[in-house]
Parts: C-alpha cells; structure tokens; sequence
C-alpha cells in the first residue's frame, strides 16, 4: 500500500507540530486497519503499551498515483507557519526541487557551490528522476507543485524526499523540533488539457499574483502588464520558465507543447487573471 504515514504527536504537547516517528509493527498495523474502514483521515488514540508512548495517532493516506498521471500537489505549513525562514531557505527549496527529484541523493549536494546553472558532481551516478516537474511556487506557509507521475510510486517518494530535508534544515538551523508541515500533502490529479492549463495558470500566476508588492492579487488583476512584469521576476516560481527564462528545475512537458512560445502563455495567463478563471482549479 503506497504512502501510509503516522503523525505521532505526544498528548502533553498536542499543541506543537506532530513528528514523523516509528512505532512498533502491532500499533501500526493496528492504526491503518482503522484508517483503511474510513473514507477521511483519523484522529487516533492509543494507550501506553509495552513499546509505544500514550499518543495521538494521525493517520495520513496519500493515494498512489497512474503513470502518466498529472497531479497538482499543495503541502502546508503546520498551523500556517512558514516554512521558510529567510532567503536563503527558499533559494534552497528551489534547488531542493532539482536534486531531490533523483533516485540517488547525496548527502552533501546542498554544499555544493550556488551557480545559476544546477550541477551535478561527475562522481554522482547517471540521474533517474522520480517525477516530471512541469510547474512550482513557493509561498510564505505552503507550496504549490505540479507534477507528473513517470514511474511507480515516483510522487511519493520525491513528496517525502522533498518535505523532510526542508524539515530537517530548518529545525538545525532554527532549533526546531518535529515537521513543519501539516501532515502530508494535499494532492488532485488532473484528468483534462484544459484542467491542466488552468491548473498552471492557478499555481504560477495567481499565486505569484497575490505576493504582487503593490495590491496583491487584485491590483495585479488591473494593471496586468506591471504584475506580469514583476512576477516573472519572483525566483521562487517556475513562471519566469514559461516567459522564456529557463529553468533546470522545470523538464520539458506537454505545457510547452500547450504553449509553444512565452507570448501564448502571457497571453492565456491575462485571461485567467483579468476573467477570475483561476476558480475553475482552485485548490487548497
């Protein structure tokens, strides 16, 4: 069963963030047997036993995924914190995107020197990517991720690759404890050209759009060309590669194909913003 994750929270501090731990087989087994009889996620308790802490349990079912499959992924902060901290944190998380989307991670890739081009070491065996990474957008407490599923198990697995090195960067480097992030992620899969156009539109221009420094998401919706301008200038977002800058981060994708030049996608992005359209994918 691909994605089963326990939260474990101590019910002295129930009010600080869960942490991923590992329990024994038994209250494991016990706890997903709950979980697979209930269409929504639990809130569990267990009693003390012999091997595991008096807990709340939760239990968090990320739903495997068909190859091929096109799945917009959002990830919260806990309790709506950020899950950043200043800039270099999130220049991190979009290098992460990069080298967390292979089968083989070295430990020590985030000290390898920041150039505008991601490299990888020549020591470092050929890279096989998880998934197809066709668009991004961090915000202050959440992110916005779409993505292609390209093998078995592929989102999951770079999710989880993803969602714990920021975890444990920022709890090293803030003195932190526990996830930073609000269970697991949130995840709709796409099943139309038009959802999927929409989907981008929503993730990369509208969510730029609200972080818009002069009036946020509706003054941008007015004054569209200056919006447009400065928002392909917010590096944490994969919309300056759909403007003709490219990225690393981004692979090639049937978007492109959608939107063979930079004009096409401004232009389709005005009509989504100007008309509201983002509504028909928002997702939350």
């Amino acid at each position: 069963m691909i994605g089963d994750y326990i939260w474990v929270s101590c019910l002295e501090c129930f009010n600080k963030r869960p942490a991923l731990v590992q329990v024994c087989s038994v209250c494991a087994d016990f706890c997903i047997s709950i979980f697979r009889y209930s269409k929504y996620p639990q809130l569990i308790q267990i009693q003390q036993s012999d091997c595991c802490i008096s807990a709340i349990i939760f239990i968090v079912r990320v739903e495997p995924f068909s190859i091929d499959s096109y799945v917009h992924i959002v990830k919260r902060g806990a309790r709506g914190m950020p899950i950043t901290g200043d800039e270099f944190d999130r220049q991190r998380f979009v290098r992460l995107l990069f080298y967390m989307n292979d089968e083989y991670v070295d430990d020590n890739w985030d000290r390898i020197k920041v150039t505008k081009n991601l490299t990888r070491q020549n020591s470092w065996p050929q890279r096989k990517p998880l998934v197809q990474v066709l668009a991004f957008t961090l915000m202050p407490n959440h992110m916005h991720l779409l993505l292609r599923e390209i093998r078995d198990g592929g989102v999951s697995a770079f999710m989880q690759k993803v969602g714990q090195s920021m975890t444990n960067h920022y709890n090293e480097k803030y003195a932190e404890h526990g996830s930073i992030f609000q269970g697991s992620y949130k995840s709709r899969t796409i099943e139309t050209d038009e959802y999927l156009r929409y989907a981008s539109a929503y993730i990369m221009v509208k969510n730029v759009f609200e972080l818009y420094p002069r009036g946020g998401l509706q003054t941008a919706a007015k004054h569209f060309e200056d919006a447009w301008k400065w928002g392909i200038t917010y590096p944490f977002s994969s919309l300056a590669h759909y403007a003709g800058i490219r990225t690393l981060v981004v692979d090639d994708n049937v978007l492109e194909e959608i939107f063979p030049t930079a004009r096409a996608y401004k232009s389709f992005a005005r009509d989504v913003i100007e008309g509201g359209k983002w509504s028909q994918t928002e997702f939350e």
